[in-house]
């Protein structure tokens, strides 16, 4: 893996896994990053820094690894925080909508969940997630945000692989490609 942009102070250790969870994937594990204080810290600072005076109405964070900066950067800025789980991860009474996606390895299903005493409709929502690889899991949920009637104001991910993508629009704080060229 070869790093192109690193807006962190430090270049942090970033640990691969390959051929999983599939053969022919490189598995990015942020876990080095998210163990680390000073990174952790400098990790939240970076995204709130980035979505600060965006008018945001609630922050979307995917399932899982997304769950682990969209709260804390919603509270920080004062907006909600809207968790898309897995499809049966929740009750299907608070279930607002499900929609299908396709990842690099596979199809998967995410639900976003009722908004409470509100619908999605006219609010504001920023997309901040782990890593950005083809982008599908943030255009399903853009799209099922949009059908809504809710709008995306933007995306923010941890790290964007992009040789798999060409999202200009897309904040990152690492950017990289899985192969050294």
């Amino acid at each position: 893996m070869k790093v192109l942009k690193n807006l962190l102070k430090k270049d942090y250790v970033i640990r691969t896994e390959m051929d999983f969870p599939k053969k022919g994937i490189e598995f990015i594990d942020i876990n080095s990053l998210i163990m680390n204080k000073d990174a952790l810290k400098e990790i939240f600072n970076l995204f709130v820094k980035e979505v600060k005076g965006k008018d945001i109405d609630y922050i979307i964070a995917p399932e899982a690894r997304g769950f682990i900066f969209g709260p804390v950067v919603a509270s920080k800025i004062g907006a909600g925080c809207v968790p898309v789980r897995k499809k049966g991860k929740l009750p299907p009474t608070t279930v607002e909508t499900t929609f299908e996606y396709e990842k690099e390895y596979g199809v998967d299903y995410l639900q976003l969940p009722k908004l409470v005493d509100t619908s999605y409709k006219g609010k504001k929502f920023y997309i901040i997630d782990d890593i950005y690889a083809t982008g599908n899991t943030v255009k399903a949920i853009s799209d099922a945000i949009k059908k809504l009637g809710g709008k995306v104001v933007g995306a923010g991910v941890l790290i964007n692989i992009k040789e798999l993508n060409n999202n200009k629009k897309l904040f990152s704080i690492i950017d990289v490609n899985e192969s050294d060229n």
